[in-house]
């Protein structure tokens, strides 16, 4: 059995959600180095489609995403990865998700507080 990359131009969706909480943390996108990277070295990697380049979460912050457990869906196309989430958060704007925001009375809400300040790891 093999990931399905090519119906999305090379890429498959990767879910993350803490092994703890089974919360989900953020959504990326891995090609298959990436998901290679991903499986060799524990820490999951992702492909960058802004940037257009490979990064492993947490080279930056050091907010890193330890891989506990891998699902892929029925189609082969995404994946569910479990993770150790070290660090306060994964939301480059200092949250512990990327879901920070809820839909509330016609408008975006930020309903969360922040569980690090991004102006302090993410410098330059």
């Amino acid at each position: 059995m093999n990931l399905d990359f090519k119906k999305l131009d090379g890429l498959i969706a990767a879910v993350v959600i803490d092994q703890k909480t089974q919360r989900v943390l953020m959504v990326g996108f891995m090609n298959e180095e990436a998901w290679q990277r991903t499986l060799e070295s524990g820490a999951v990697t992702f492909y960058s489609r802004s940037r257009n380049k490979l990064w492993m979460k947490g080279e930056t912050s050091g907010h890193r995403l330890l891989v506990k457990e891998i699902r892929t869906d029925c189609d082969q196309d995404a994946l569910l990865i479990t993770v150790e989430a070290l660090g306060p958060g994964v939301c480059h704007e200092g949250y512990e998700s990327c879901f920070f925001r809820k839909w509330e009375d016609g408008e975006w809400r930020t309903v969360e507080e922040q569980t690090y300040d991004p102006k302090a790891v993410y410098k330059g």
